[in-house]
């Protein structure tokens, strides 16, 4: 079946931090351009966090470029700050951002093209920046015994905030940020918890500057330039050690145990038969990057990775991903953002990316099976 795809310069796939940068970015530059976002409103992935997670809480939360974040009340849920922030900023620099639309296949499409596929359409472009995150792709691990657990299992992406663990005894799964605030937030109302991790969790005392911080993404930017799956920058700088975590550590709540070795009906058993009998258990073990629709493309290395030279994927140099692996972090979606859309520009100048489509005659029939 043919169906008319829309002709642009850059489809943008993704309206959180990384693609709002983006589309600022190639508004600047006069690049035509559509964003197309699954969420059904502003506010990228923190429109889904839960409500204790508030404002002051959000650790390195940096302004989109153009405008600041001001004001905002600290005690107030980060998904209403940052939504209303991030819905202000589309307002204010006219992005036009298509939404609910879930894409579904980037294929190569005619004339050096790519084709974007999507639940409102297609898409023909001349370049692509992909910023959808991880968020749409939590990661649980499967352990023996996984299946007869006759309580309730959850991940971070479901978290619905402490109230709902009152009185129950609670395995917490692993060893991040989100596992730690789970954890010191839970043991407040629950019966009982239990901190399981696959290795003993770093916590960093002292300041995290700026120097560090570039150390910390150089790490992470080694693994993808390899083309392996990228680690968040957390990863690799540690747990910072607040007030907070001290006193969960002091009480005993941050005691942590080793992986179990498999899971029962009633709880959890370790390799030297101790166990846990437990009523929950929270998969805080992280995500992934949400890349399958980007699989038509074969971008993925034998390591499991997309290998890319600062944010242009090695394997196709139309396609560029921003907020992902070094450039996760808010602030380095912002800088990943302009730097993608300078690479597009030299691109497309140099006619790379398949000839500028004529607009009197800017709709083009595409075969479905390009």
């Amino acid at each position: 079946m043919n169906e008319i795809a829309e002709p642009v310069d850059v489809v943008v796939v993704g309206a959180g931090q990384a693609g709002l940068s983006s589309a600022y970015h190639l508004k600047r530059a006069g690049l035509e351009h559509v964003v197309l976002d699954r969420s059904p409103r502003p506010g990228g992935a923190w429109q889904y966090r839960w409500p204790t997670l508030t404002y002051g809480r959000v650790h390195g939360m940096h302004a989109l470029p153009g405008m600041e974040l001001t004001g905002a009340d600290p005690g107030r849920p980060s998904s209403e700050v940052i939504g209303t922030y991030f819905d202000s900023y589309e307002r204010r620099f006219g992005l036009s951002v298509r939404r609910p639309v879930a894409v579904t296949a980037v294929r190569g499409g005619e004339g050096g093209r790519l084709l974007v596929e999507s639940s409102a359409g297609r898409w023909s472009a001349r370049a692509l920046i992909n910023a959808t995150g991880t968020w749409d792709r939590p990661f649980r691990p499967r352990y023996p015994g996984q299946e007869t657990f006759r309580g309730r299992q959850l991940h971070t992406a479901g978290y619905p905030g402490p109230q709902a663990f009152a009185g129950a005894r609670v395995i917490v799964v692993g060893g991040g940020t989100s596992g730690v605030q789970h954890l010191l937030e839970i043991a407040g109302v629950a019966a009982e918890t239990t901190w399981v991790t696959r290795r003993p969790p770093v916590f960093r005392d002292g300041t995290f500057g700026e120097a560090e911080g570039r150390a910390a993404v150089a790490l992470v930017d080694e693994r993808v330039r390899l083309g392996l799956p990228p680690q968040s920058v957390v990863s690799v700088t540690g747990l910072p050690l607040n007030e907070a975590v001290r006193i969960g550590l002091e009480t005993g709540v941050l005691a942590r145990r080793p992986m179990f070795e498999r899971i029962t009906p009633d709880g959890a058993i370790w390799a030297d038969g101790s166990s846990v009998g437990a009523d929950v258990i929270l998969w805080a073990t992280g995500f992934r990057a949400a890349i399958d629709h980007l699989a038509p493309l074969h971008l993925r290395e034998p390591g499991g990775g997309i290998r890319l030279d600062g944010t242009r994927a090695v394997r196709d140099p139309r396609v560029h991903l921003v907020g992902y692996g070094p450039s996760a972090s808010t602030i380095g979606a912002n800088r990943a953002g302009g730097a993608a859309v300078r690479e597009i520009r030299r691109l497309l100048a140099a006619g790379q990316a398949g000839p500028v489509p004529v607009r009197a005659a800017a709709r083009t029939r595409l075969n479905s099976a390009t």
